[in-house]
């Protein structure tokens, strides 16, 4: 028998449900690993691309912008999936998750490369198409740490440290870039964006254990099998189906509510400074964030309810766009930042317990998890896609955060119908 399967169930490490907990330290190198990633998404799409769109097009920047991130949301779409499929399907001795993580964190690099001196709208998407593709293939592998190695009982608290990774990579990357940029353009902020990439994946790399997948374990490839793997039917498999959705509709209603406020802050509210403006609204937006993630985490893990709060945090985010709705205000501004950030940090710690908990088979958790990372791609296509149209038909910015707390409540009343998760 492998050295890599366990000896009281004869199956392999790489395939078996985690029963002991994660210790602190692999949690920090999740956590760093996280930040980079997600500094290196949204680093650019808060304050870079918005720019180089700008630069590149004063006249039509909103459509520039939306072009460029609804492409590249495209290429999301697929590789996200595909690495996780290939992943699972991953018999290196480095293991099976690993040797996707760097070359991912090397290809986003390249495209931060590109960015950093594109000339023209044409090359800003190739690059982007490059980000864009590299850390979701690292994203697919981050993610199916969770499932791989956190037993369910932890879950929805490395659920939190993941959403308030998310945030801070958020956040510290808007602080970077901005500072970055002012010292020296573009470049260098795009720049800085790749090195702090490549400098997390190699550390959770390194120093964290990747279970090797026997190959005698390892699924065999038929025909038409990649095209068959990447969908997981919604009548076998329900619960997967509509956490999907809900999860989709949580995400679609945040891109709606944040993709633009650079743009929101300048031509809304006419703050005097939209980049210090972003900047503070982020900040409080962070620590609610976290505060929201680590009490839904501790709460639900000790619960083992992950529903009640999906559908509070689903309440608190709708709040925050209406109050947007009513009043494009500097202070409702400030007032709806931390509403909004307590809300996705409580939704993000218990939902991705959630959604590893309806994942339908224990070979196919990284592709799974990359159809799911589908419904937080999907909507940076559509709502690029579909801002332009509803600020200039719909009412402007009202409409636009109309749009976002509908979507949010919709989410709320599609995890009701998850049934296999309290």
């Amino acid at each position: 028998m492998s050295s890599e399967t366990t000896e009281a169930t004869g199956v392999p490490e790489a395939l078996a449900e985690p029963v002991v907990r994660v210790r602190p330290g692999w949690m920090s190198l999740l956590f760093f690993a996280n930040i980079a990633l997600w500094l290196g998404i949204y680093a650019p799409i808060q304050v870079l691309l918005p720019k180089q769109a700008q630069l590149l097009d004063q006249v039509d920047k909103e459509f520039v912008l939306g072009l460029v991130m609804g492409v590249g949301a495209i290429v999301a779409l697929v590789v996200n999936p595909a690495i996780g499929l290939l992943s699972d399907r991953t018999c290196s001795r480095f293991g099976r998750r690993h040797p996707w993580t760097v070359a991912g964190a090397l290809v986003a690099t390249v495209g931060m490369a590109v960015l950093a001196f594109a000339p023209s709208v044409a090359v800003m998407i190739v690059g982007w198409c490059l980000v864009q593709g590299g850390l979701n293939g690292m994203l697919a592998t981050l993610m199916a740490a969770m499932p791989d190695r956190v037993p369910v009982g932890q879950r929805a608290q490395v659920g939190g440290l993941v959403g308030i990774a998310q945030m801070l990579g958020t956040v510290v990357g808007a602080a970077v870039v901005i500072t970055a940029s002012d010292l020296a353009g573009l470049p260098l902020a795009y720049s800085v964006c790749g090195v702090i990439i490549l400098v997390g994946a190699a550390f959770f790399v390194l120093r964290t254990p990747d279970a090797r997948l026997p190959v005698e374990f390892r699924p065999r490839w038929v025909r038409r099998e990649v095209l068959g793997n990447l969908w997981v039917s919604p009548r076998r498999f329900p619960d997967f189906a509509w956490a999907w959705s809900c999860h989709f509709m949580i995400n679609l209603g945040n891109g709606f509510g944040t993709l633009y406020l650079l743009y929101f802050l300048q031509d809304a509210v006419h703050y005097k400074n939209p980049d210090d403006g972003l900047l503070i609204m982020m900040g409080l937006y962070g620590v609610a964030l976290v505060v929201g993630a680590v009490l839904a985490g501790h709460f639900s893990d000790k619960s083992g309810r992950r529903k009640p709060y999906v559908l509070a945090a689903s309440g608190v985010m709708a709040l925050a766009a209406l109050l947007l709705v009513v009043w494009q205000t500097w202070t409702v501004a400030l007032v709806a930042s931390p509403l909004l950030g307590v809300g996705f940090g409580a939704y993000m710690a218990v939902a991705l317990a959630m959604l590893t908990q309806v994942l339908p088979a224990a070979q196919n958790r990284a592709k799974d998890l990359g159809i799911i990372n589908i419904a937080s791609s999907l909507p940076q296509v559509v709502a690029p896609l579909l801002t332009p149209l509803v600020l200039a038909y719909l009412g402007g910015y009202p409409g636009l955060f109309a749009a976002s707390a509908v979507a949010t409540l919709v989410a709320a009343v599609l995890v009701l119908r998850v049934k296999a998760v309290r």
